[in-house]
Parts: structure tokens; C-alpha cells; sequence
């Protein structure tokens, strides 16, 4: 009976936990979007060169590195509203060049609306179903390592006159549906109890989240641009 009793609550305490782990999360969660959302503005309003979107993206692999290490520390939180501030940052010239275009108030609102609906409806399915997507780590890694090598191909390529248009959208639909894998994968780790640490599985989500906006942004480009 002892045992019972003892696991009973080893269980209930886990729960709870884990509970805890997915409150703590999407509510850091929802703020750093937020986060993000007003440093984009301010990036939109100043205007910088398309650099700074690039600049963005090389330092926050660096960040990535330091909020590693920091997990358990108390510099993680501020950590972390550094990285999503800077990675919001740097969004404001990519979104300044699609809303130059005739209809760049409709991409932009595509591309937000549907990776709102991806996020919430794999979120969702995972949440009510429980099932344990964590099977998926080996070919998401696959998916990333791949994903590199043809973006480094993106940008070789031009330099010998290849035209990559074409290879640039599929891209695009590469990585949106490499982000819905992680997506699930991410979600079922911190609902089934893998993820003991919310501020790094935070900023997965929202890596997942800000690469899915990216690429949808490039795909609404490519099919409403005049």
C-alpha cells in the first residue's frame, strides 16, 4: 500500500510540474511575441538597412549559445527579452520590403494569420490528444541539417549567374513545414514532461514561431506579388 501511496504522488507531483512548466511557458511565451512585436514596430518606424535583419539573425545564433548556458540562471529571463527584442528588431526591414509592395498589406496579414492558425491548431492537437511526438527529433535534425546546406546553396548560387527563384520558394515550403515538425515535436515534449526548463523551451517555440512567420511571409510574396 505504501508503494501505491508513494507513486500516487510521485505521479501527482509530476503532473504538477509539468502543469506548472506549460503555464510558465506560454505565458513568457505570449510576452516575448508581444515583445517582439513592439521592437518590430520601432525597427519599422527607424527604417534600417536590410543588413539589420541579417546582423539579427547571426547574433541571436550567438545568443542562442549564451541563453544555453544561462538556463538556470537569473540573467535568463532578461536573457531571453534580449533575444526576442533583437530578433523583433531585426523583422523591421524584412516587413518594410513586402508592405512596399502593391499588396503588401495583404502578405503581411496572410503570413500572420496563417502562422497563427498553425501554431494554435498543432498546439491544440497536441494539447487534447497528449500523444508523444518526441520520435520526430532524428528527422527534424535531418530537416536542419538539410535546410542549411541549401540555404548556404541560396547563396552561393547567384554568384555563378544561377537563377534561384524557383529554389527559393520551395525553400520557403521547406522550412514551413519543417517548423510544423518542430512545432509538434516541441509542444509534445513540454506537455508529455520532457522539457524540465520553460525559458529554453520558450524560446523553441519561439524560434518555431518566428521562422514559420518568415517563410510564410516569403510564400505569400511569391503567390500575391503584382
Amino acid at each position: 500500500m505504501r508503494n501505491v501511496d508513494t507513486y500516487s504522488a510521485g505521479r501527482e507531483e509530476s503532473v504538477l510540474t509539468t502543469n506548472k512548466l506549460i503555464r510558465n511557458t506560454y505565458m513568457l511565451l505570449g510576452m516575448t511575441l508581444v515583445f517582439s512585436a513592439v521592437t518590430a514596430g520601432i525597427s519599422m518606424a527607424i527604417n534600417p538597412p536590410f543588413i539589420v535583419y541579417l546582423g539579427s539573425i547571426i547574433v541571436s545564433f550567438i545568443m542562442l549559445f549564451v541563453l544555453n548556458k544561462k538556463q538556470n540562471s537569473a540573467a535568463a529571463l532578461p536573457l531571453v527579452f534580449l533575444f526576442t527584442g533583437l530578433m523583433g528588431f531585426g523583422l523591421g526591414p524584412l516587413l518594410n520590403h513586402y508592405l512596399g509592395m502593391a499588396n503588401g498589406g495583404d502578405i503581411v496579414m496572410t503570413a500572420l494569420g496563417m502562422t497563427a492558425l498553425t501554431f494554435l491548431g498543432l498546439s491544440a492537437y497536441v494539447m487534447t490528444s497528449k500523444k508523444d511526438f518526441s520520435f520526430m527529433g532524428g528527422f527534424l535534425s535531418a530537416g536542419a541539417i538539410v535546410a542549411l546546406i541549401a540555404m548556404v546553396a541560396l547563396f552561393v548560387l547567384p554568384m555563378f549567374g544561377i537563377e534561384v527563384g524557383a529554389m527559393h520558394m520551395a525553400f520557403s515550403a521547406f522550412i514551413v513545414l519543417l517548423m510544423a515538425g518542430f512545432i509538434l515535436y516541441d509542444t509534445s515534449n513540454i506537455v508529455n514532461g520532457h522539457y524540465t526548463n520553460y525559458i529554453m523551451a520558450t524560446v523553441s517555440l519561439y524560434l518555431n514561431i518566428y521562422n514559420l512567420f518568415v517563410h510564410m511571409l516569403a510564400l505569400a510574396g511569391f503567390s500575391m506579388d503584382d
